[in-house]
Parts: structure tokens; sequence; C-alpha cells
């Protein structure tokens, strides 16, 4: 961690994120990943089960192992198995700008795809073209694409990595956009929400209102903004949809996405 993260260089609890939830109307989330460890994911699950507003956990497991089957089985035989939704891989990390295409990662993919998990896609933009063709291929797994695909937005990009979001326009039955991240993509001590609107407009365009969904990327927001203000300029950039679509991005959406009425039906009532 350099100093620029200082802001995130301590643990978080539930007890740090329940009050920013009841005073921002959020009633229930989904826990992301935030490391290729399924220690990790293990310790992810309990604390679901521990409390009553996470409905869900997007974990990780090693995609390229042979026993992906086996992993997902042990995990969700766990007391606290029911609140695995989906899987992440930190893509964007990842040297090999192909490696959604490997093999080994598509029969990962595959085993996924039959055990009706969400998969979210973590990229940058020179990411996309990959992911893309990965999603072409598993039309029957969910994909949600993670903070629009982190554009540079600070520097203004906008052009190239819209060309290449167009391409998952003709797959959008089966993905879905996270509409978050952004600000931390932006110039984090200057952004404002009407810097953010072509690119959240642009989603909106290439996904529909029906397949976007509000993630706060809470804590890693605080780089940019607390929970408050993050969740306010999407607001914003959201006010000229209808009731219905904004309800749909705000919560109804991620319940499609990760299947979470099948996850946790008693905390969604």
């Amino acid at each position: 961690m350099t100093p620029q993260l200082a802001a995130l260089e301590r643990k978080f609890s539930p007890e740090d994120l329940a009050p920013l939830l009841a005073s921002n109307g959020v009633d229930a989330t989904v826990l992301v990943q935030t490391w290729h460890s399924v220690e990790e994911t293990e310790q992810f699950l309990d604390l679901a089960a521990a409390t009553h507003f996470v409905v869900g956990v997007v974990g990780w497991i090693d995609l390229t192992a042979l026993d992906v089957a086996e992993t997902l089985a042990r995990l969700r035989a766990r007391r606290s198995g029911r609140f695995l939704v989906g899987i992440r891989h930190l893509v964007h990390d990842e040297p090999d700008r192909a490696r959604l295409l490997r093999e080994d990662v598509r029969r990962g993919l595959a085993t996924l795809e039959e055990s009706e998990l969400a998969f979210d896609l973590l990229l940058r933009p020179a990411d996309i073209p990959a992911a893309v063709r990965t999603v072409s291929d598993f039309a029957g797994l969910n994909f949600v694409v993670d903070h629009i695909a982190k554009p540079d937005i600070a520097s203004g990009a906008f052009s190239s990595w819209a060309s290449l979001m167009r391409g998952f326009g003709p797959h959008r039955s089966h993905v879905w956009c996270k509409l978050s991240g952004m600000a931390e993509e932006a110039d984090w001590r200057t952004w404002t929400a009407d810097q953010l609107r072509p690119y959240i407009n642009e989603v909106l365009d290439i996904f529909g209102p029906e397949r976007c969904l509000y993630g706060s990327n809470w804590p890693v927001c605080r780089l940019a903004g607390d929970y408050r203000r993050i969740k306010s300029a999407l607001e914003e950039n959201l006010a000229e949809l209808s009731i219905g679509q904004r309800a749909a991005v705000m919560g109804r959406n991620a319940i499609s996405a990760y299947r979470l009425a099948d996850a946790a039906p008693e905390r969604l009532a």
C-alpha cells in the first residue's frame, strides 16, 4: 500500500458499514472479494451469515485448477455456503490481456456456468476485447462488468473506451454493468458528478437501465469520497430515468444478476 492509499490501510468491518447503509437508505449489500484467496472467500461467507444486511458474496477460486467443481461444492456445503453468488478474478492485474481466452480458464468458466453462479469481470479497457469474446462464448453464464471497466476518467479518455464497451451490447441479455468505481478513476480531489455523466450515459445506452446496477465500491471509494457523496453522484445522473428504472439500477438488477432471491430470500422480503 502506497501513502496515497492510507485511507484504506486498516481493517473494515460490518460495524463500519452498517451506519452508512442506514443513513443512505440501503437495505442490503453484496460483499466482493479483494484478493485471490479461498480463505478470504470462506471468511466472507461466514461474515455474511453473521450479519443481516450482506445478502451475497462474490468470492474467488482458482478457475484454472482441475478441481473447480469440488471447490465450489465444498464452499457451498458450508453452513454459510448459500451466500456464495459469484466468483471474481482480478483480471486487470494479469499481464496477459487475453487470459480469459486461455483453455484452462475457459474450462473453469464452463464449470461456473453449470453452477449458476455469476462471474464478475474486473477489467481495464485493454481487457475488454477478450471479455467480449468470453461473454459471447458463455451465453448461459451471468457476467457483471465491474466499475464500467475502469476508463481513465482523470485524463478524459472516453471514445476508445466507449467503442470497446459497445462490444458488450449484443450480449446484454446475460451481462450486467456495475455503475461503480468511477470517482476513483477520476481526479480524487476535483471530480464532479457532471464529469461522470457521459460515462454513465454511455453505459446506460449500451446495457439499458435493466442491466445496470449501483455499486458503492466501499471502502475503496473513500479514496475519492464518502459513501454518501458517491451514491448521490450516481443518483444525480439517474434523475432523468423513470422511478421504475431508478429502482432497478439501485437494487432490483443486482437481485437478478446474482440470483439473490435464492441466496437470501428472507433478507430481501
